[in-house]
């Protein structure tokens, strides 16, 4: 350690940082990473993967299949369909019965809707928690190193210099001992300079990583308070959910309709939604969002639950105030509604 001294590398006294004398009392570095970061990296790379595989085999393409063939509905104007070369182009019947089949679908299975949401939700934690892991394991590997890493290359500006803070992480030359036979059969020690040429590269990629990680975790943490957030506020505010839509599908929904969507539709529901309309032309999510609205409003109890369970909450319900998250109704007179929207 007391060989990292810049005077005495600039006066040529000391060959290279780290290397030079040493005596029984010095502290030194010991540093055995080097060796295994081919296969940490490998493995970090599969552990990176998993999350998203689970979620590919949880999501099981349901939300593929339901948009599947509405890429050109924009064009649905004739009709019969039509084949331009490998795609084929919806009618207007075809377009109304593929709306009529996605909206059943979404009736018939809101609970395997809301699984589909949970899954991606805890996709979405496990991404920060596993990244949160990762960092935790590099900083052991590089032996408590790698979370100031940044830090000390942001703040270090003299980089023209021999000594610079990554050579104490990731050293370039060493002083090596290396054992032949003499003339008389002895062992000879003799002291070398070795180059690791590998730590060149190592230093690059563990720098990367470190912005990178950062990069991931500031995105994760933000997706998953947006996650909580929108939770909170899906069933609070009518502005944020015809925002929600509005941006995704880039229509204008009626106020009345979105308080029947979102007053039949548990989160799980609503956040399946969200992400069918971020999938599908914007003139087809508005028809369907017509088309469901219609479908919750003349039903109280959802296809495929039975009778005796808990009622959905109906649209308008200005006397109640003991409503928990998910049960909580969007409130507003349809009339007053409609009134605003054609003003």
């Amino acid at each position: 350690v007391r060989h990292y001294n810049e005077s005495l590398l600039e006066t040529g006294f000391l060959p290279h940082p780290g290397v030079g004398p040493i005596l029984s009392t010095d502290q030194t570095l010991h540093h055995t990473y080097y060796q295994w970061v081919p296969f940490v990296l490998f493995i970090q790379s599969v552990c990176f993967y998993m999350p998203h595989y689970i979620w590919k085999k949880k999501e099981g393409g349901r939300i593929k299949a339901l948009v599947d063939g509405l890429q050109y509905a924009g064009l649905a104007l004739a009709d019969e369909d039509m084949k331009v070369g490998a795609n084929t182009i919806p009618s207007r019947m075809t377009l109304d019965s593929r709306v009529d089949l996605i909206k059943k679908d979404i009736i018939l299975r809101l609970r395997i809707t809301r699984t589909w949401s949970t899954w991606l939700v805890l996709m979405e934690i496990a991404n920060l928690v596993h990244l949160m892991f990762q960092i935790w394991m590099i900083d052991i590997f590089l032996n408590g190193a790698f979370i100031g890493l940044g830090h000390s290359v942001f703040h270090y500006s003299e980089w023209q210099e021999i000594a610079d803070p990554l050579e104490r992480i990731f050293p370039k030359v060493t002083k090596c001992t290396f054992h032949k036979y003499g003339p008389s059969g002895s062992i000879q020690q003799h002291d070398a300079l070795c180059v690791m040429a590998l730590n060149i590269i190592n230093e690059k990629i563990y720098v990367v990583l470190w912005f990178w990680f950062l990069f991931l975790f500031i995105v994760s943490v933000l997706a998953v308070v947006w996650r909580f957030l929108s939770f909170f506020m899906y069933r609070r505010s009518l502005k944020f959910n015809e925002f929600m839509f509005r941006q995704v599908s880039h229509r204008k929904f009626n106020p009345y309709n979105v308080i029947q969507v979102v007053n039949g539709c548990q989160f799980g529901d609503w956040l399946f939604l969200y992400y069918l309309a971020k999938n599908m032309k914007g003139i087809v999510f508005q028809q369907l969002f017509e088309h469901l609205a219609e479908e919750l409003e003349k039903r109280e109890v959802p296809y495929g639950q039975k009778g005796d369970e808990e009622k959905g909450a109906e649209p308008v319900l200005l006397g109640k105030i003991d409503y928990d998250d998910e049960t909580l109704p969007l409130k507003g007179s349809k009339d007053d509604l409609l009134k605003d929207k054609f003003t």
